[in-house]
């Protein structure tokens, strides 16, 4: 686990869906899957493609749960979050 994992843990979420519960404890990086930086045995760069999402954001962007938002939207506020998590993690 890269120090940016280990780092989001405590973290408020960034993504900030609908039913978001803040993060905290429950805070991981969600990685942004974007073609051609991620595949089989590829994980998209932790640096550039992660955001601070809590459990019920991450379960939305992953699909593990479902929501009202169109797969575009939900795309949308996770490259957000990844924007927000970078400005977070500069300052």
């Amino acid at each position: 686990m890269t120090k940016l994992r280990k780092a989001a843990r405590g973290m408020p979420c960034q993504v900030r869906l609908p039913g978001c519960n803040g993060g905290g404890e429950t805070t991981v990086l969600a990685h942004y899957r974007l073609a051609g930086y991620c595949g089989t045995g590829l994980k998209p760069d932790d640096d550039v493609f992660g955001a601070w999402a809590c459990s019920n954001c991450h379960d939305l962007i992953d699909g593990r749960m479902r929501c009202a938002m169109t797969h575009a939207e939900l795309r949308l506020a996770h490259a957000e979050g990844i924007l927000r998590t970078q400005m977070a993690r500069k300052a």
